[in-house]
């Protein structure tokens, strides 16, 4: 039977991205998106809901998102599902969360017909210069070939399978 653990998201950032290092030396920063829902109820009245959601972008990605977003900026953000666990040291018992780990980022215009920004209303356009929109994939895609990513396979006639 097939597995599949696939999200796609787009919201606004709550907060600047704080970018930090592991001991290794590999990029990583924690972001939370506001997803906002808008529907009608029966009455025909308008209701709304905000998802927040929390991400954590790794590499490229996590400077990136450092270097170009800011809180309020728009982004869309694909990657996977995963349950973050560890003992509460107060209470000693198992704790869990379930996150995303984000494989693609892309940023987005902010609707507004600005450039995003810090989320101040009607003052200056944000410090940070606003991309050309990209997508930036640092995890490889999942299936095919184990082959790193750099390897460039010239094409020949003879398949191997």
């Amino acid at each position: 039977m097939a597995n599949l653990n696939k999200v796609m998201l787009i919201g606004n950032l709550t907060r600047d991205p704080e970018l930090r290092y592991t001991p290794k030396g590999t990029a990583v920063t924690d972001i939370t998106l506001a997803i906002n829902r808008i529907w009608s109820n029966d009455q025909g009245v308008r209701q709304e809901d905000t998802v927040f959601v929390e991400i954590t972008l790794w590499g490229r990605q996590a400077e990136l998102a450092q270097q170009y977003l800011a809180k309020g900026r728009m982004a869309y953000i694909e990657g996977r599902l995963h349950m973050d666990t560890w003992d509460d040291k107060e209470t000693g018992k198992k704790r869990s969360k379930l996150k995303v780990i984000g494989e693609v980022l892309q940023f987005l215009p902010d609707g507004k017909g600005g450039q995003g920004g810090s989320g101040q209303g009607g003052g200056a356009p944000s410090q940070r210069p606003t991309p050309p929109q990209q997508q930036q994939q640092s995890a490889p895609p999942q299936g095919g070939s184990a082959a790193p990513p750099q390897d460039n396979f010239a094409e020949e006639d003879d398949i191997p399978f």
